[in-house]
């Protein structure tokens, strides 16, 4: 039941977002409209999570002000289509997506509690990362477009850098994870985990 009803938030939520997107931005009365909407359909998703308990309760508090940060940052993007304002709302999924995982994680115990809080980091960072580059892309691509032949390369050459800084955000990520992973490990086997750890990520 409970997933069914978010899983409908959501969907009328990106319908919405995706309409709007098409139609390149939107009145101050529709924004107006949305955000009432975002509020209301807040308030049913909260209503039904009081109806729950323990980390059940917590996982689906989680998913409501996740989807309705989300489902604001989306709105502010259709109202106000930037590269900055849809930068913002990915960044808004991201950090949403984490904080459901992370509290799923709290159902485990121990080392694999620890992994799975790692991981769900990671991913957020991996999602933050490429949420950058794109817009550094979308930027750099914009600007080439106004100008000359040099500001192309300029272009290049800030995607090139945004895509390295991501992957290396995400490489960085993927190695706490790995570390934390040997944590489950004791003496040479752990020594041998983190030595094999900094070979596959060139850590030093």
């Amino acid at each position: 039941m409970k997933n069914r009803n978010i899983n409908t938030i959501a969907l009328a939520i990106t319908l919405a977002f995706s309409a709007g997107a098409m139609a390149e931005g939107m009145s101050k009365g529709d924004f107006s409209a949305g955000k009432d909407k975002i509020s209301a359909d807040y308030k049913t998703a909260k209503a039904h999570c009081n109806s729950l308990s323990g980390n059940a309760n917590d996982v689906c508090m989680a998913e409501a002000k996740g989807k309705e940060k989300v489902a604001k940052a989306e709105l502010e993007a259709t109202y106000k289509p930037t590269q900055k304002s849809r930068y913002e709302a990915r960044v808004a999924k991201a950090e949403a997506d984490y904080g459901v995982a992370k509290e799923k994680c709290d159902d485990l115990a121990g080392n694999t509690k620890d992994v799975c809080v790692k991981e769900a980091k990671a991913a957020e960072t991996a999602a933050k990362a490429d949420a950058k580059a794109q817009m550094k892309t979308a930027e750099a691509n914009a600007t080439a477009n106004e100008k000359t032949a040099d500001a192309r390369g300029d272009a290049s050459k800030k995607t090139t850098e945004a895509r390295m800084d991501a992957s290396a955000d995400k490489s960085d990520a993927q190695y706490a994870v790995a570390k934390e992973k040997c944590d489950s490990y004791s003496g040479a086997a752990k020594d041998s985990c983190l030595d094999k750890a900094k070979v596959t990520f060139q850590k030093q």
